[in-house]
């Protein structure tokens, strides 16, 4: 039994002009996986994301994270099953303009009323895994976006949630700084066996991943898995991009 179980999940937009966003989606993801959500613009990959999360609600299916149905809890379960089991990274951030970095990193303890010896330790080790200790006193506005999205890392792994959901991480950022950012997202995932799923345009950042599922109409598509060198996944990756109908200008479904 994975720590993700997704099964027949359908989502329909609309009554009288329907859209399906999603059909039939079926996969198990297991503990310490780190999975690629690929597929052109509008294929159902942030819908799927979104499904997940619990931002949004299935039309039929059943999702099971950790042996939970979250689709089943309500009000103040919810909330609390959200901000324990679940961390969100996000193509913007979603940083508070109003608190420092290390105050933003620790708002989902702040809001679980833990101790603040427990939170200050939780931080020393977080920032450090992340390589952020120098920038905890800082604004939002006085630092990268590189360092931003690190930060935006830190909070959503401070509370150890099973899985780490992330859209589009390495949507805003430079080359150099995506990089650091997917190599940390390789670390947390190899030494702290955190369990990842990110929704990406890139197949740069995918290169990173363990196992892609291609989405297209809604469905999956295709699904490999990372057998040898990142290089070698990287041109695996392309090639299905290839067979989607993703020219060779269009390697990332320009998107951004």
């Amino acid at each position: 039994m994975g720590i993700l179980e997704i099964k027949n999940l359908k989502k329909i937009y609309g009554s009288k002009v329907s859209f399906t966003a999603l059909n039939n989606i079926n996969f198990i993801v297991e503990q310490g996986e780190f999975i690629g959500i690929m597929g052109p613009s509008g294929s159902g990959k942030t819908t799927l994301l979104n499904v997940i999360s619990t931002i949004d609600k299935p039309t039929s299916g059943e999702i099971r994270i950790n042996d939970i149905k979250p689709l089943l809890l309500k009000g103040d379960e919810l909330a609390l099953f959200r901000r324990r089991e679940l961390g969100f990274v996000f193509q913007d951030f979603n940083l508070l303009d109003t608190l420092t970095i290390g105050e933003n990193i620790l708002l989902p303890l702040t809001l679980d009323g833990v101790l603040v010896n427990e939170q200050n330790k939780k931080l020393e080790r977080v920032s450090k895994i992340l390589g952020i200790e120098k920038i905890l006193n800082k604004r939002t506005f006085e630092v990268s976006g590189g360092e931003a999205q690190r930060a935006a890392v830190a909070r959503a792994l401070i509370h150890n949630p099973s899985i780490l959901l992330a859209d589009e991480p390495t949507g805003n950022l430079d080359s150099k700084s995506s990089k650091i950012v997917m190599e940390l997202f390789e670390k947390i995932n190899k030494e702290e066996k955190v369990t990842t799923m990110m929704v990406t345009h890139d197949p740069v950042a995918a290169s990173y991943c363990n196992r892609i599922l291609f989405i297209k109409d809604g469905a999956i598509y295709n699904e490999i898995y990372k057998e040898d060198s990142r290089q070698q996944f990287y041109q695996d990756i392309l090639d299905v991009i290839a067979l989607l109908g993703g020219r060779d200008n269009e390697v990332y479904w320009i998107c951004h």
